[in-house]
């Protein structure tokens, strides 16, 4: 299966948007609440620790040259909101934007027969826009009201 490269324009497009949200809120925006538990920097720091569980599957399956995925229940998002709740606001956008910016690069530079295989098993592991735009949609409607 051949991927769409179009998924390098829509990561980058997802980290920058990122970036620019990041650099224009305040500390008190970072704390305003984005959904039922969660607050800015929150969803903040789950988008880079989502980014950093793509990195980790990047770094295996390049080792061993083939798709190495390692079983992550959905239910990690609730084990591990208090500990992204905790993260100092500023902080969490920081890792949020490092991590994205990073994994771009990485995708964008990793071996396309490899690449393939991810893509194939799951698409939103290459087209990171996919996962980071529904959050910070959920973000930018957190900002307006």
């Amino acid at each position: 299966m051949v991927v769409d490269k179009s998924y390098v324009e829509r990561n980058r497009a997802s980290s920058s948007r990122m970036r620019a949200l990041a650099e224009r809120l305040s500390d008190e925006d970072l704390r305003l609440r984005c959904g039922r538990n969660w607050t800015v920097s929150a969803a903040l720091a789950h988008l880079a620790f989502w980014d950093l569980r793509v990195m980790h599957l990047l770094d295996a399956t390049e080792r061993n040259g083939k798709l190495c995925v390692a079983e992550i229940d959905i239910s990690v998002n609730d084990i591990a909101l208090p500990l992204w709740a905790a993260i100092p606001p500023r902080e969490a956008a920081r890792i949020a934007v490092e991590t994205a910016e990073a994994l771009d690069t990485r995708l964008e530079n990793f071996p396309q027969s490899l690449l393939e295989e991810i893509y194939a098993f799951n698409e939103r592991w290459v087209v990171r826009a996919l996962h980071r735009n529904g959050h910070l949609d959920a973000v930018d409607a957190a900002m307006k009201r």
